[in-house]
């Protein structure tokens, strides 16, 4: 075979795994919901074990009768906690978001918001995603944040954006503080705050975005574990490689799953969900996790 023919081969195969690749990416992986399963030593001696769910970036929208569907099934997980850490609309309708959550709020929950629980999506550049964290603009939310915050505490959900929350889980005492999304400068970091209630059996941080800062404010404060999503774990993943970005100062190899900070486990849901205008993912299922939080060991 001579040259020209090699290289009119090599383009045909390339194009053919492009096209191949785009269809998984589109419409075959974003439908592969997976649930995670992991293991962290954070309790008391002698504490039985606790099931977390984890639930992040849902990015619902009434269409998605699958997510909606597999989501709403997931309370046959029978948890113990319930953590979101945000990011529910994929559109603006709050009935589809409380429908999509409501068996899990038979559970206990905690939850923070993200930027797409104030703002809707917008058409972008998807490159530009590429090139360094996503931007918000300053402007008056247009997703009820306000009502799907009402309807899940009246469902008796623990919102805890800037804020804290103590309860009670299996005879564990679990202080509970949340910080805003940074993504959107709304974490509210001061001497005060965070902070976690004396003599609980576990201190939990929760916040949307995992950056630096809110991180690491969370434990300075006393946080044994924390919780974040946002990152989509890159969303677009290269096999080999992992994630290019992670929109938001994250390294690369911190975009999903459990590492540790300062001796701290830190958790980051790859999430469940895309925005409406970039409805791809690659080599980064959607998912969940169920996170079982024994005893430490001695």
């Amino acid at each position: 075979m001579d040259t020209k023919n090699i290289l009119r081969l090599a383009v045909g195969v390339g194009g053919t795994c492009a096209v191949a690749a785009g269809v998984w990416g589109a419409c075959i992986e974003p439908h592969l919901f997976t649930v995670r399963h992991l293991t962290c030593r954070v309790l008391p001696q002698g504490s039985a074990p606790l099931r977390v769910l984890h639930i992040s970036d849902l990015h619902v929208a009434p269409w998605q009768k699958h997510k909606i569907n597999w989501v709403r099934a997931l309370a046959k997980l029978q948890p113990d906690l319930v953590i979101n850490t945000g990011d529910n609309f994929g559109f603006n309708s709050l009935d589809t978001v409380i429908h999509t959550l409501a068996p899990l709020t038979a559970f206990p929950g905690i939850f923070v918001f993200g930027s797409n629980d104030f703002h809707g999506p917008a058409v972008k550049n998807p490159a530009r995603y590429l090139m360094g964290p996503s931007e918000v603009k300053e402007a008056e939310p247009d997703l009820p944040a306000d009502d799907l915050r009402r309807a899940l505490t009246l469902r008796e959900w623990n919102f805890v954006d800037n804020c804290n929350a103590t309860l009670e889980v299996k005879g564990v005492k679990i202080s509970v503080s949340g910080l805003g999304d940074a993504h959107m400068n709304n974490a509210h970091i001061s001497q005060e705050h965070p902070h976690f209630e004396t003599g609980a059996d576990l201190n939990v941080g929760v916040t949307h975005s995992p950056y630096s800062t809110s991180v690491d404010a969370l434990i300075d404060a006393g946080a044994q574990m924390v919780f974040a999503g946002h990152t989509h774990g890159g969303q677009i993943r290269i096999p080999g490689y992992g994630a290019p970005v992670t929109n938001s100062d994250r390294p690369r190899d911190e975009a999903r799953g459990l590492f540790t900070r300062s001796g701290v486990p830190v958790h980051i849901s790859a999430g469940l969900g895309f925005s409406i205008f970039a409805p791809v993912r690659f080599a980064c299922p959607p998912e969940v996790t169920l996170m079982e939080l024994v005893a430490r060991e001695s």
